[in-house]
Formats: C-alpha cells, sequence, structure tokens
C-alpha cells in the first residue's frame, strides 16, 4: 500500500471527526490555515486562500468557516500540472479575509505574518492538542508504509511552526523531531510507538489498525527471510567445510599409504564418497552407524597422523591440498 493511500486513509478517518468542543473545532481550523491557508491581494484587500489535497478537508473548512465563523468562502478544483500529479482544492474567503488571518492567528494586530504557531495554539488546553494535530495533518501530514524509513510526517510552514509542532506531540506523549528535509521544514515522528499513539490520538482508528496490519505482515516476511537467509548460509557453510574436508583427506591418505589404520581409513573413505554430506549424514552412511562425534573423531585423527608425517619428512602437510577460497572450513 503506497504512502498516499495510507496517508489518505487517516485523512478520511479524522475528517469525520466533530470535537465535542468549540474551542477544539477552532483549533483545528486554525491549524489546517496555519499549515495549508496563504495570504493574498486581491483588488486592494487581503483574501485567505487554502490549498488541498483532499476534498472531505476542503468541504469541511468550508463548513466549520461558516457554522463557527460567519465567513463565506468560494471553492476551485486546481487540475493536476507539472507541480501536482493530483487535483487540489482551492477554499478562498475573500470578504473579511484581514479579519479572518487576524482571528486565526495568520496576522498580528499589526497586520504582519505570523511565522511560528498561533499563541492561542501553542498555549492552548491538553484536550485541543489531538485537534490541533489533526488540522495539521489534514492540511500536510503524510504516513509511510511500515519499514525502515516509515514515518508520519508534517510539512510545516516554518521551522519555528515545526518547533512548535514537536512541543505539541509531547504533551502527547509521543516522540517528534523538527528537521530541513529537502529545502522544507518538516516535523517528523519515527518511532513506531510514537506513530502509533499519534494515530490513536487523533482519531484515526481504522487507519492505525490497517497499518499495524501491515506493520506485523512485514514483520513476518522479514523474520522468514532472515530465517531463510541463515539456512542458505548454513548450508553454503556445511559445503565450504565439506569441499575443504574432502581435499585435506586426499593428502592425507597420500602420504599415509598403507599405513592408514582400517578404523581411519574407513572413515577417510567414507568422507570421500559422499562429499555434499553432513557429517551426521556420514554416520548414518556407515555400516554399522556410526555417531556424527565418532565420523568427526575418526577423521580428525587421521588428518593429524598425516600432518605429522608431512613434518617429519618435510612436505606440505594436508591444508596444502585445500584450495584458497576454502581455507579456514
Amino acid at each position: 500500500m503506497s504512502a498516499d493511500e495510507l496517508s489518505t486513509a487517516v485523512k478520511d478517518d479524522i475528517v469525520r471527526i466533530l470535537a465535542p468542543t468549540q474551542s477544539s473545532r477552532l483549533a483545528e481550523l486554525a491549524s489546517i490555515l496555519r499549515f495549508a491557508g496563504s495570504l493574498a491581494r486581491i483588488s486592494g484587500t487581503i483574501a485567505v486562500e487554502v490549498e488541498l489535497d483532499h476534498l472531505p478537508t476542503a468541504k469541511k473548512i468550508r463548513k466549520e468557516l461558516l457554522e463557527l465563523l460567519g465567513f463565506a468562502t468560494d471553492a476551485t478544483v486546481l487540475q493536476p500540472s507539472a507541480q501536482r500529479s493530483q487535483p487540489a482544492y482551492l477554499v478562498r474567503v475573500r470578504k473579511g479575509g484581514d479579519i479572518l488571518a487576524r482571528q486565526m492567528g495568520l496576522l498580528d494586530q499589526r497586520l504582519r505574518p505570523v511565522r511560528g504557531l498561533p499563541n492561542k495554539l501553542t498555549t492552548s488546553a491538553v484536550d485541543d492538542v489531538p485537534a490541533i494535530w489533526r488540522g495539521a495533518f489534514l492540511a500536510k501530514g503524510q504516513l509511510s508504509e511500515p519499514g525502515r524509513s516509515s514515518a508520519i510526517e508534517l510539512v510545516a510552514p516554518s521551522g519555528e511552526a515545526a518547533i512548535a509542532m514537536v512541543g505539541l506531540a509531547q504533551r502527547m506523549n509521543v516522540v517528534a523531531k523538527a528537521r530541513e528535509v529537502r529545502m522544507a521544514q518538516r516535523v517528523i515522528v519515527r518511532e513506531p510507538d510514537s506513530m502509533s499513539q499519534l494515530l490513536r490520538e487523533m482519531g484515526a482508528t481504522d487507519a492505525m489498525s490497517l497499518w499495524e496490519e501491515l506493520r506485523a505482515k512485514r514483520e513476518v516476511r522479514a523474520n522468514a527471510n532472515r530465517l531463510v537467509n541463515f539456512d542458505d548460509a548454513n548450508l553454503r557453510r556445511s559445503a565450504q567445510a565439506a569441499v575443504a574436508a574432502c581435499a585435506r583427506v586426499e593428502r592425507a591418505l597420500e602420504l599415509l599409504g598403507d599405513e592408514v589404520p582400517d578404523h581411519l581409513l574407513y572413515a577417510g573413505r567414507l568422507r570421500l564418497d559422499h562429499r555434499e554430506a553432513s557429517l551426521d549424514e556420514l554416520g548414518h552412511f556407515a555400516d554399522p552407524p556410526l555417531t556424527k562425534d565418532a565420523v568427526a573423531g575418526r577423521i580428525r585423527r587421521l588428518l593429524a597422523m598425516a600432518d605429522k608425517r608431512a613434518e617429519d619428512l618435510g612436505v606440505p602437510d594436508t591444508m596444502s591440498n585445500v584450495p584458497s577460497d576454502y581455507v579456514g572450513y
């Protein structure tokens, strides 16, 4: 499932939530306007414009602006372009835009743009904090799929706003960080437990369940892959050890000739006759069957006897017969 699909699932969840108090409704609305809003001059007056990628959110803020504050809006659909791959929705307040901008904390009393979050949001009651994060996510939020780079991200309008959102996250016991990524100020929540906590606090219960399910499936696949890789590595090491052992046994039989004790000769021949078998399998091939330790002990004594003979004769020992790629096995 793509990040866009997961992000839309979260927005579909939280856009349906009607905050229980007017304070929380206003906090959510102010957050949306701060993260997705901008100011424009039209015919000499200030207008507030909000560009969103989620149609239900555009419909919601039009309704909230009218019901809570009495501001009428108009809306325009922005078609896909070189800057955007999907349609966007522009909600505009023309009449009284300067009043709305001051009420929502976009402008101060001297009509200067506010760089961070409005003071009423940073000092809001704890019950309003989830609403502020809901508004920010509806405006500029993204949830990526589970994995190493999984995160909840907000694109913030400024570094000051990003830092303020980190502080608000901490009030919900969520670990967040403010960073500049790809020339944009971002708020990033990366720890899986914090991500789940934030989704829960915002009210994205369905999306959280979906994300947790995808996370669990990914962990199962990762564990299965680790086991397969572990088994492959073990098989590879066993095969390489068998090649090295066969090379040493061949040299041992060559060095000892007819002086090899019968039981050691039998173990050596067993190794050479079943080159790809493990020590445990060699024991089953023996007649009568031998334990793994018995086979290993006999081959070890055979090699030690041969290496002693090589040392006495001043000739290369059994290791000299092992290909360089297999030395150490």
